[in-house]
Parts: structure tokens; sequence; C-alpha cells
């Protein structure tokens, strides 16, 4: 008698998880999982993700049939007729404990918002459930929710954010005293709109007259955005990148972003390179230390957009880089879906760290992705309106055979391509138990200093130092990533960095 296969949820808080069980249980598919977790998310992990960010999901059928949704965002500013003389877009500095980094907000810094847009078109695609069903969930916690530690941290990390509008101070410092741990969020126009969406769907936010109201406050804030940037938005449905690594494919994010194509192009070149013995060893570190200083001078370089990187990767730059690695010896959310029937769901969703600017009636905070230095190479508003920003955001599949043997993506910045590319190194290379792999430390090369997680050996720790300035942190930290991931059938691991949280069930 053959064993029923379980489904397995990882995300990034313990409320996502639930309300993709509670699909799950309810006979929805992956698709129906991740969109009701979607959802939730943009209530529960509000300072990561929101209906007003961008994503992407990255879906596997039972069949094989791979597609990736692209609901990231758009450059605003179509048929405006005069640019703002003075954009509201100024910087703020997040504190992540042992480094710091830079990010702008304000009006000027809203992009196209591609979230809402995007859950819903999946679920029409995939998913089996009515919406409302699928919606209930999430309009549970909008009525209101207790704040765990790790998201009270993340409100006070972005507090300057979230405060800068009435609209954001009624929300998170109600009475005038901001949320803490243990407090109740209630967003209850949030849970309002969420109501309306199984008869208006997106019409109104994208046509109607939330669109109209959305686009006239953000012009006369000193942003971009327009009703012809919203009602022009649209999903895009591409076909996942191929990557190869030790007889492994892994299925990633294609151009135009550049986090797929960078961590296929770093895959790649391990794989000219037989596998370390041990892992963490001086060996492996600096062999790691190495290639990501490599690819930071590839793009100092000028070989900035997906396409740019994925045409290196196809020439001679791979075996040239490996070369060289021989002789050398943000806001963001992840969820990972695998179903009882084969399905797999890969989705991670971003607000930025949030504009502060809020769309009308919605309690739904709009993204800050122009404000994004990664984002923007070519500089800030240097690209032309319409134009679909590309991300570091890298929702994957790992496949041997033909299976899918490993569901990940990760939130973080700059530091998602590294991360995911540990991971799967170590996944493959050192044959770990899935938690351990998540749970252990992480490097990341920031440009000129080499940042460096707890729990590496003395030995590899001085090889490092004799290479590169060495930052070490004295506890693991949201600044390395949050790879929440399935085996599929088998186990689910959420990573500790980022309020991981599995469930199972049948």
């Amino acid at each position: 008698m053959k064993k029923e296969r379980k489904s397995i949820v990882a995300t990034g808080h313990e409320a996502v998880s639930w309300a993709a069980e509670v699909i799950l249980r309810e006979g929805g598919n992956a698709f129906d999982a991740a969109v009701s977790g979607g959802f939730a998310g943009a209530i529960a992990e509000q300072t990561l993700t929101s209906l007003g960010g961008g994503g992407f999901l990255l879906a596997r059928e039972k069949n094989g049939k791979a597609t990736f949704f692209d609901f990231f965002v758009d450059t605003p500013g179509l048929g405006l007729k005069r640019r703002a003389d003075n954009i509201h877009f100024f910087p703020v500095t997040i504190e992540f404990g042992g480094s710091k980094q830079d990010f702008n907000i304000g009006a000027g810094s809203v992009a196209v918002p591609g979230t809402l847009k995007g859950l819903l078109h999946v679920h029409e695609r995939l998913g089996r459930l009515p919406l409302n069903v699928v919606l209930e969930p999430a309009i549970q916690l909008a009525r209101g929710h207790e704040l765990n530690e790790f998201q009270a941290t993340f409100l006070a990390m972005l507090r300057p954010i979230m405060t800068m509008s009435e609209r954001g101070r009624r929300l998170y410092a109600p009475e005038g005293r901001y949320l803490a741990r243990g407090d109740t969020l209630k967003m209850p126009e949030l849970a309002d709109f969420l109501a309306s969406l199984p008869e208006e769907r997106d019409k109104n936010f994208y046509q109607g007259d939330i669109a109209e109201k959305t686009a006239r406050e953000i012009q006369e804030q000193g942003g971009l955005l327009t009703l012809d940037d919203l009602s022009a938005y649209r999903v895009i449905e591409r076909k996942p990148l191929d990557a190869h690594y030790r007889g492994y494919t892994l299925l990633t994010s294609p151009p135009p972003s550049f986090g797929g194509p960078l961590i296929a192009l770093s895959l790649d070149i391990l794989d000219k390179m037989p596998p370390p013995e041990k892992w963490g060893s001086p060996e492996h570190l600096l062999r790691i230390l190495k290639l990501m200083q490599e690819i930071d001078s590839m793009r100092a370089s000028g070989i900035l957009d997906g396409e740019q990187i994925q045409a290196f990767k196809d020439g001679m730059g791979a075996d040239n880089m490996a070369d060289k690695i021989r002789m050398f010896s943000r806001g963001t959310t992840h969820i990972s879906i695998s179903d009882s029937m084969g399905n797999i769901a890969s989705m991670t969703c971003s607000n930025g760290e949030g504009s502060g600017c809020f769309v009308p009636g919605t309690g739904i905070m709009l993204n800050n992705m122009m404000g994004e230095d990664d984002l923007h190479p070519d500089g800030f508003h240097a690209s032309p309106p319409g134009m679909r920003v590309g991300s570091m955001m890298s929702p994957s599949a790992l496949l041997f055979e033909d299976e899918v043997r490993l569901v990940l993506g990760s939130g973080g910045s700059k530091r998602i391509r590294s991360a995911m590319t540990q991971v799967i190194t170590h996944f493959v290379d050192f044959n770990e138990a899935l938690q351990k792999i998540i749970d252990s430390p992480r490097i990341h090369w920031d440009g000129s200093v080499l940042q460096v997680e707890p729990g590496f050996g003395e030995t590899a720790l001085a090889a490092l130092r004799e290479k590169a300035p060495v930052n070490l942190w004295e506890e693991i930290n949201v600044y390395f990533g949050g790879v929440h991931s399935v085996i599929p059938g088998i186990t689910g691991a959420g990573d500790p960095r980022r309020g991981g949280s599995t469930v199972e069930t049948l």
C-alpha cells in the first residue's frame, strides 16, 4: 500500500504557515495555499511584504509544467505631463546590528505595485478553491492579531517609515503609543478591502476609484505614480531560468531580474571545481569569499542587468572566474510549499522597507522600490516609465532527474544571492539535514568587508582574515537572509533569522 504523501509549508511567520495549512486542509493545492499565505503575510509580516509591493512565484505543477509568474514592480510615470519639480525622496539608515544599510523612502520611491494583481492572477490560473475561502485567514488576521517578537523588532527598526504619515501613525501608534511585542495590530480597512475582492477582484485598485485617489495623492506628495501606470500593469508569465550544478537543475528567476542569473553564474563557476572535503573549512570559505569578490568586480565593470549576466555566463566568463578562484585558494519574505498531489510553489514577495505612503482607504502601504540602490544600477529614476524593474529575489526549485528535491527562496536584499548559493551548495555537496543547513552560519562580501556569522572554526576565520577585512557578528542575523525551504514529501525548514515557521499536513 502506497504511503500518502504529506503537504509541507515553510514560511517566515507562524500565522502565514497557519493560513497555508488551513487552505491545504480545506482541499486546496500548493498554489491556493501560497496565495492565501501571500495575503496573510501582507498582514502578519507587514514590515516585509505588502499588497502594494511586488513579487515572483515559481510554480511547478504535478505534471512537470513550470511557470515563473513575474508580478514585480514597474517604473512609474506613464502619461505624466510634467515631472515633479521636487521629488519626495529621502534616505533612511537601517541598523542590522553588525551593519547598516541606507534606503530611500517617500512618494518618489513608489513603483507601480504588482503583488495584489499577481496573487489574484496565480489563483485564477492554478487555484482550485473559491477566492473567498482563500482570503478568509488573512481577513481574520486583519481584524486583529498579536505581534510576535520578530515582527515587533522589525517595526522598531522601521519606525520612521511606519509612522511617516498620519495613516501610519493611526495603524502603528494608536492612542500615541507605538506598538510592541504582544500588542494587537488591527487593520480594519484592509480587512474590509480583502472582503471586497471576490466581487471586485483588482479592478478598483488598478482602474477605479482607489486607483484614481492613489495616483492623485502620490503625485500631490511629490511622486511619479499615475493612473496610466496602474491601469497598464500586467502580470508576466515567463519560462524559468535553468541552472545546473553537479547533476542537479535549478529552476529560478529569469531576466530581466538579476538574482537568478547571479545564482546561476555562481553555481556554474563552482561546478567547474570539485566539492570541498569539509563544510566550513578554510578551503570552502575562501572559495566562497573569492566567488563573491569576483562577482562584485564583474558588476562593478558594468555587467549589471539579467541579460548581461546571462550572456557573461554563457561566454567564457565563468571559466575565467573559476580559474581565478582556484588560484585564490529587503524587506522581503518567502514561502515554500509542496502539496500531497505533487505540486510545488516557491514565492518571494517584498515591499522593500515601505515608502511610508498608503493606498487611501485600504491600510496598504506602498513600496519604496524606486529607492533601492541595488535595483537601479544606472541610478535612481534613470529608467523610462513602464519598465519591469529587476530584482535579487529568486524563488527556486532544485531538481534531480526531473524530481523536485528542494523548494527554496530568501529575503535579504543584496544578500539573497549569497544566502541562496550557500544553501544550495551545502545541500548538494555535504549531505546534511535540511534544518542544519538552514541554521548554519553564512558569510557575505559587502564590497569592502566580509560579514561573517558566528559558528565557524578559528582556523577558517584566520584564513579569511588573511585575505579580507572580517566583521564577525555576535549572533545569526536577519541581515544574512531568510531561506525558508521544503524537501517535498519529507520535511521543511524555516530560517530562524526571519521568524521561520513550518507545518506539515496530510
